[in-house]
């Protein structure tokens, strides 16, 4: 299967080795070099996987997510050129799956990248077909589908597997670890407070801060009880 990743930076350096480093792999590549064209390129050319800069030219890369968030759920890792928790958190809060700070290695990119698309695939082997279904909450692993009660929830690729994950675990604690092992599939290097961000995504969009318990100091628990 073709896979279609969009890089959006404005530094044509970055362009170039980041777009060497992925046609190696097999992966075909779109670029663009400011906000609003990285908008439209992800609008026209439907990419599996988008790679975007937080710092941008005419639109920044968070106000670029926001407006792609509203019409899709493409997975994306977001670039920060600084180190500092605020760009992370702003990054992750409008809806980036992952994130890496410059400078970065390529091979890491190259490693999440292949990570996440393996998650898109659905991994190997069969597909997962099964339904989750607990006191309030169902889901359908197939069609990637959740409800609460009959209220549909529209929940992002990592913020589904987030959920899929802890209720596959239901009553026990997980760590942040575990769950950037077993949701973002590689070892991770970066910041594990991207778990408290999506934790807090899918909080919100269910309204029940009590479906999924923080347990402090170790992690998370799914708390709807299963019939």
């Amino acid at each position: 299967m073709n896979v279609k990743i969009l890089v959006v930076d404005d530094e044509q350096s970055i362009i170039d080795i980041v777009t060497a480093y992925l046609e190696k792999e097999g992966y075909e590549v779109i670029t663009a070099m400011d906000g609003p064209s990285g908008l439209k390129a992800a609008r026209v050319q439907k990419p599996d996987l988008i790679v975007l800069d937080i710092m941008l030219p005419g639109m920044d890369g968070v106000e670029v997510l926001s407006q792609l968030r509203r019409e899709s759920d493409v997975y994306v890792i977001m670039l920060t050129a600084k180190a500092e928790e605020t760009d992370k958190i702003v990054g992750l809060s409008v809806g980036a799956d992952d994130y890496l700070t410059k400078p970065f290695s390529p091979r890491e990119l190259i490693a999440r990248v292949k990570a996440a698309l393996r998650r898109l695939r659905g991994g190997a082997g069969l597909p997962d077909e099964r339904t989750l279904a607990f006191e309030h909450v169902r889901i359908d692993t197939g069609s990637r589908q959740v409800w609460l009660g009959d209220i549909p929830i529209e929940l992002t690729t990592t913020e589904f597997d987030l959920l899929k994950t802890l209720a596959e675990h239901h009553g026990r604690v997980l760590s942040r670890e575990q769950l950037l092992e077993k949701v973002w599939g590689y070892d991770y290097y970066g910041e594990i407070r991207v778990v408290d961000v999506h934790i807090g995504h899918i909080r919100q969009k269910f309204g029940d801060d009590d479906l999924i318990a923080t347990v402090r100091g170790v992690g998370y628990r799914f708390e709807d009880r299963g019939d």
